[in-house]
Parts: structure tokens; sequence; C-alpha cells
């Protein structure tokens, strides 16, 4: 697939900004980071925005942070574990650039991802396996499917093979 933009979709802890940021030090592509821009718009940690505001208002400003993203070329997007699964965002992606699934066991999001209320939707184990199983489908829609299990560097070498970069 010959892309000039990739988002890089998945549940959390899957690796997405580590492999966007190893993807854009390969290609010189600009590096963007969803939950990131967030953060520095609202000063503030995603877990305070949730904690403070609720999910649906982050919603909104994922919203509004991908719109900003779509004009934009050779860039690599690390989006939050929620912004696909959003059916207008999930279409805005599909039709703007190529989108990639980093599909991680949730036994390893397990020990990826620590309970301590940094990420919101982590805190609640039981919770989140739920999450993570509802989320399955909507990541399915994805381009292509990678799995984020490997290392990063065959990650990155696989997603660069399929954009064809």
């Amino acid at each position: 697939m010959k892309a000039d933009k990739l988002y890089l979709v998945g549940f959390m802890g899957a690796g997405k900004t580590t492999v966007a940021r190893a993807i854009g030090k390969r290609t010189g592509w600009r590096v963007e980071d969803i939950d990131e821009r967030i953060e520095a718009r609202e000063h503030r940690s995603v877990a305070s925005i949730f904690s403070h505001q609720g999910e649906p208002y982050f919603r909104q400003l994922e919203r509004m942070a991908l719109g900003e993203l779509l004009p934009i070329r050779h860039v690599v997007v690390a989006t939050g574990g929620g912004t696909f699964v959003e059916p207008d965002n999930r279409a805005l992606m599909l039709a703007d650039g190529a989108v990639a699934w980093l599909d991680l066991p949730l036994a390893q999001v397990i020990e990826r991802v620590p309970a301590d209320g940094r990420r919101p939707l982590a805190s609640d184990r039981a919770q989140m396996e739920q999450l993570f199983t509802r989320r399955q489908l909507a990541y399915a829609q994805a381009h292509v499917r990678i799995d984020a299990a490997r290392p990063v560097a065959e990650v990155v070498g696989r997603l660069l093979e399929w954009i064809d970069f």
C-alpha cells in the first residue's frame, strides 16, 4: 500500500507511541501523538482530564486533535486507544491514510500497563478486559493487523514494507 500518512491504532500499551517515534526516526516523517497533543493543549494529563471532565469531554478533544492532523502529510500518528473505536474518527482515518492495528494479546497489555491511575481506563482490570474485547471489533477494521508482541524494530520494518516506503 502506498501511503503518505500512517495511523497507528490499538489498545493501550500496544506500543503506538514507541513505534511512531521509531518510524519517524527512520523516515524523517513528522510524528504526532494525539494524547500528547491533548495534554499540551489542556496543560494536564489525560488522567486528569478523565477525572475532572469525564470521557465524553476527552473524546471531543480527541476529535478536534484528529481534525487538525487531517491536512498534514508525511506524518505518522499515534492515536489513543479509543480514537479508532469512534465510528466518525475511524471513517476519517481510513479515508485519509494507511491504518495499522498494533495488536497485542491481553496478557501482554496487562504486563505493560500498570493499574496506577495514569491510564484511567486501566485502573479496574475487569473493566479493562471487557473494554479490550469490545475494541477488537473496531481495530479489526484497520487496513492491516501487525503483531505488536514482536520487537519494535521488526514491527517498524513490517510497517515500512507494508506502506511501500
